[in-house]
């Protein structure tokens, strides 16, 4: 599955959650990570990020897409993060 994440954490959670999603998805701009899981992956980020996150102060965003041929992706302005497929 093709997701895409959002975060707002406290300035003290931002480094953490960071770290964490770079293990696992692509970094595309401040606090927005996107990339393919597959199901058990997903489980595990999810659980990571609960573990990280304040409930009661932080929010983050999860958008779960089955596949990346459905998405229109348009940029307006900087790509922060050219993805290249040269290792």
């Amino acid at each position: 599955m093709y997701v895409i994440i959002v975060y707002d954490v406290g300035v003290e959670r931002v480094n953490k959650i960071k770290k964490f999603l770079r293990v696992w998805l692509n970094w595309v701009q401040n606090s927005v990570f996107e990339g393919e899981l597959t199901e058990s992956e997903f489980i595990k980020v999810e659980q990571g990020i609960r573990n990280i996150i304040d409930k009661e102060l932080d929010s983050v965003i999860i958008f779960k897409l089955k596949d990346r041929k459905f998405i229109d992706r348009n940029i307006i302005g900087v790509d922060k993060n050219v993805q290249s497929d040269i290792l």
